[in-house]
């Protein structure tokens, strides 16, 4: 197991992840990143490499994450989605982590259809490359709206997809800061679910209480809320929230997950230039490295509780 973090690839994020230590990181493969995968050339990607290399991190996964299920977005999605995994598949790297989407049109359960049809052909294309597809459990749940835009914030929703598409390239990148705010046990979902993690995203969450006794769960509707949460809730770098996680990562270790621990720095406080005023989360992520506090932090939180791996 190895510790890292979701960015940008930059020279300049690679010299600070080896820097402070950090050992993994999950690379943006968005259409705006250095990842493009339309357009990244082979000596483009040879060179990254390389620099991680020398460096002795490892890529855990390639990251791209938009609602495939979208009617107007979906289609363009999707097709860039295979061009994810084939860059995934020229780079050597086994996982593509992202959303699953949602018409925010209609309910979950009338979404399922399309989701059977739209992974089941993501994942046969997967098999024929190797690799796997670790769906994010993030809500992405507006509360001006009251919609969710990704299908996948539950294990009862995730009994449903494994259901109607069984196949073992799909599984899961686990965060457990979503299922705080949720009320979901993040320690059970790993024993219930834990062949199916592929991925882990490590983020705290902070619980707003006073506020909450005020919004209720559905959160602030006037004005601008908590952070990026409800209004009572928001992301933290781990050690700065409620996950527990010398639970979590034991939990991690007890179901057999072998693969990296990835933060997604998101926190409010330490990260607010970053997650301000952008209108993509691409931008957030190619930002991530310019706020450094945070990442150290939750390094200096995680690190002593995972074995520093060294690869063959």
């Amino acid at each position: 197991m190895r510790l890292g973090f979701y960015a940008n690839y930059t020279k300049e994020t690679a010299a600070f992840a080896h820097e402070v230590g950090f050992d993994s990181l999950e690379l943006s493969a968005w259409p705006q990143s250095s990842l493009d995968a339309d357009k990244v050339t082979a000596a483009q990607t040879d060179a990254i490499q390389a620099d991680l290399a020398a460096k002795d991190i490892e890529i855990s996964a390639l990251g791209y994450y938009p609602n495939y299920l979208h009617p107007k977005e979906g289609p363009e999605a999707q097709r860039y989605f295979i061009k994810v995994l084939d860059l995934a598949k020229r780079m050597g790297i086994d996982t593509v982590a992202t959303f699953v989407g949602r018409d925010p049109s209609k309910s979950v359960e009338a979404n399922m259809p399309k989701f059977k049809d739209v992974f089941s052909s993501f994942c046969d294309e997967a098999e024929k490359r190797g690799l796997r597809i670790a769906i994010e459990n993030c809500p992405m749940m507006s509360v001006k709206t009251m919609e969710s835009i990704n299908l996948a914030f539950s294990p009862e929703i995730w009994e449903q997809m494994f259901h109607l598409v069984p196949s073992r390239a799909l599984g899961l990148e686990l965060d457990p800061s979503h299922m705080v705010w949720q009320g979901i046990d993040y320690i059970q979902a790993i024993h219930d679910f834990g062949d199916r993690i592929y991925h882990v995203h490590a983020k705290d969450m902070e619980i707003n209480r006073r506020a909450l006794k005020r919004t209720g769960i559905y959160g602030q509707v006037f004005g601008e809320p908590f952070g990026l949460g409800h209004g009572w809730w928001r992301a933290r770098a781990p050690g700065w929230g409620e996950v527990d996680w010398p639970k979590f990562i034991s939990a991690l270790i007890e179901v057999g997950y072998e693969g990296n621990i990835d933060i997604e720095h998101e926190d409010d406080v330490f990260a607010a230039a970053a997650v301000g005023k952008v209108e993509h989360e691409a931008e957030i992520v190619a930002k991530y490295s310019e706020e450094r506090n945070g990442l150290r932090l939750g390094y200096n939180t995680l690190r002593n509780l995972i074995v520093k791996e060294k690869r063959a």
